[in-house]
């Protein structure tokens, strides 16, 4: 998809709220983030359906976290699927896209013919925040059941954070005339307003109400119900779009429950690998130690899982002993 192509929506979270039911959540698009992620590697269908699940479940989730904040989410099993990793990077600074990368980590020779999700065994499903140096991460984790990722996700809410929450995805290949295949995914997350969480402070401002209502003089519980029974009114295509913006989503789905949209969250893949954090991952070694990571062509070679970048480096260059010669 060209520059002049990409639709505005498109790479994006809209964070909104259901005034009349005291509900918050966003809705997600992503095209060329996803594309971007998938396209780093080879992954048979059902990686790459994992992948971009987790991909969308973390754009989603990650919307919440602090500027500068990086959220992460990892599925760890002993399964086929052996490791599954997504980082969101908060953006630098306001109106700054947020990051997003991913990879997964599996053994091919276990894989089936079975659903996605079947590929992954025994585990857990991991959610972290690193707020910052000189901050404590925050971890929390939750069994691998409910035959999808997004329902892990939603058992981790319901169980750390004690917060009814809902998600609904769409993600898979693109064949929009005129264009190449790509990938793309988008979903909704719905979530009672929490009382106190490390995803609770928000500061989007007033927002913009889409559809102005009375009030519904119900409880939460009838409003949460409600509120899900419409979700699952919702098409799969309604999900990744193109064609329909998310505040239309919205206006058809929860048209009385008052729906108020805030600006939205573009985000971009990135990714923060580097020669110099490669050099300090090794800095921990001999150079006993870095002799037997040393090919036959007398390197030392690195390469990121996330992004695909090779790094090519002397073995004399790095290392603990090495980085001691340098300072002295």
């Amino acid at each position: 998809m060209t520059l002049e192509q990409k639709i505005a929506w498109d790479d994006t979270v809209l964070p909104f709220l259901l005034d009349a039911a005291d509900i918050r959540g966003r809705v997600a698009r992503l095209d060329g983030v996803l594309d971007g992620i998938l396209k780093q590697h080879d992954y048979p269908p059902q990686i790459e359906a994992l992948v971009a699940e987790m991909a969308v479940l973390t754009a989603l989730i990650g919307q919440t976290v602090k500027l500068r904040w990086k959220l992460s989410l990892q599925v760890q099993s002993k399964g086929a699927v052996r490791m599954i990793a997504t980082d969101y990077y908060g953006p630098e600074k306001d109106g700054r896209p947020a990051r997003i990368r991913a990879y997964a980590s599996y053994d091919a020779d276990q894989l089936t013919d079975a659903d996605p999700f079947e590929q992954i065994g025994e585990g857990y499903f991991a959610v972290m925040i690193d707020q910052g140096k000189g901050m404590t991460p925050y971890q929390g984790i939750a069994p691998l059941e409910g035959g999808s990722l997004a329902a892990c996700a939603q058992g981790y809410f319901a169980q750390s954070e004690q917060l009814p929450t809902r998600f609904s995805l769409s993600f898979g290949r693109s064949t929009e005339p005129g264009q190449s295949e790509h990938w793309r995914g988008g979903g909704v997350m719905l979530q009672h307003m929490p009382k106190a969480s490390p995803f609770a402070k928000t500061s989007e401002g007033a927002g913009a109400v889409l559809q102005e209502d009375k009030l519904l003089d119900v409880d939460t519980s009838e409003n949460w119900n409600r509120v899900n029974i419409l979700l699952d009114t919702v098409e799969e295509m309604e999900l990744i779009g193109p064609q329909v913006p998310p505040s239309d989503l919205l206006l058809r789905l929860f048209n009385e429950e008052q729906p108020r949209v805030y600006e939205a969250q573009p985000i971009e893949f990135g990714c923060t690998c580097s020669e110099e954090r490669v050099r300090q991952s090794l800095s921990i070694y001999s150079a006993r130690d870095i002799k037997t990571m040393t090919t036959d062509e007398g390197r030392v070679t690195a390469d990121c899982q996330f992004c695909g970048m090779h790094y090519d480096l002397d073995p004399k260059s790095v290392g603990f002993e090495a980085e001691q010669k340098t300072g002295a």
